[in-house]
């Protein structure tokens, strides 16, 4: 009679398999705080253009809060990677394929939403930080969509010729200056032309660009809030001397503006210099430039050639 047999063994219950996505959820999700408190304690107060007018602010809040946004995704993808070569590198010995993975509908949902989200979040962001600024300092063309609740706004021209920027005032007589000064914390409408080809006015510190478009009104606007100088160039190539297309403007308390501007446009008056330009205008003939020339280098005593603005070293003349 055959002895009865052993009952075998129970098998080892299999290993559990860790659970991948929570592991990396909870590395990456410090790694991303620690990033946008860093964002926005440390770099935020630095952020270019800074502060020195409402839409450089805006351009500042808007570039830390994209990085904001961006910091996490980037530290996803890189803990992401780092954990899979770590985790699911190539070992010695092993040659066996990985198991096939179909249709995981908890990874497309997740996947698929958080892309919904950040897409349409970012377009409904970047549309009101459009219209809250009136348009962030970046020109509208002649008739904006966006414009400051401002009862009290100064106008300016800003006039593109090669090479250099000059700046009309039309609430000072029209008046022409090539110092570009601002009074502070008062909404100011720059109108963009130029009198030759595309130039670019570009004032850095205060967050105004806008393209200067031969026969074209561009207008950007923006309120000076600190007190100080800032930087003007042209930003579109628009020949030779474009390189040196540049100048600086200032940003004064509103009795220095005032003060300002008042004896300029007496003494634009008192020289002829007033008489001379074209009337206000948005856009100019650029055949009066010679007339105008002379008689700004008679009332200011600049040293130029008949276009007034390339100085007679230029290898090149108009």
């Amino acid at each position: 009679m055959a002895e009865p047999q052993a009952p075998a063994a129970p098998a080892a219950p299999a290993k559990a398999e860790r659970n991948h996505g929570l592991i990396i959820f909870l590395i990456w999700l410090p790694l991303a705080i620690i990033a946008d408190l860093l964002i926005w304690f440390f770099l935020y107060p630095h952020m270019p253009p800074g502060r020195m007018s409402s839409s450089a602010r805006h351009q500042a809040f808007d570039i830390t809060f994209l990085a904001m946004v961006c910091a996490p995704v980037l530290l996803f993808i890189w803990t992401f990677s780092a954990y899979a070569l770590i985790t699911w590198r190539h070992r010695e010995g092993d040659d066996a394929d990985g198991p096939p993975i179909h249709h995981n509908v908890k990874m497309q949902a997740t996947w698929i939403g958080a892309t919904a989200v950040i897409v349409l979040g970012l377009f409904v962001f970047g549309t009101v930080e459009l219209i809250v600024p009136a348009g962030a300092g970046a020109g509208e063309g002649p008739a904006p969509i966006w414009k400051p609740n401002s009862a009290n706004m100064l106008q300016v021209q800003v006039i593109g010729q090669q090479w250099a920027f000059t700046y009309r005032y039309p609430q000072f007589g029209g008046m022409e200056s090539t110092q570009l000064v601002l009074p502070y914390n008062r909404t100011v409408a720059f109108n963009v032309t130029s009198l030759d080809v595309i130039h670019s006015f570009w004032a850095y510190q205060l967050g105004v660009k806008a393209d200067a478009n031969p026969g074209v009104n561009n207008i950007a606007y923006t309120t000076p809030q600190q007190l100080g100088t800032f930087v003007v160039r042209c930003n579109e190539l628009c020949g030779l001397w474009h390189g040196a297309m540049f100048n600086s403007g200032q940003v004064v308390t509103p009795a220095a503006f005032t003060a300002w501007a008042t004896a300029l446009q007496a003494r634009e008056a008192r020289t002829g210099l007033l008489r001379a330009l074209p009337p206000y205008a948005l856009t100019y003939d650029p055949t009066v430039i010679p007339s105008i020339s002379q008689a700004f280098i008679k009332a200011v005593g600049v040293n130029g050639a008949p276009g007034l603005y390339y100085p007679t070293t230029d290898p090149v003349q108009p």
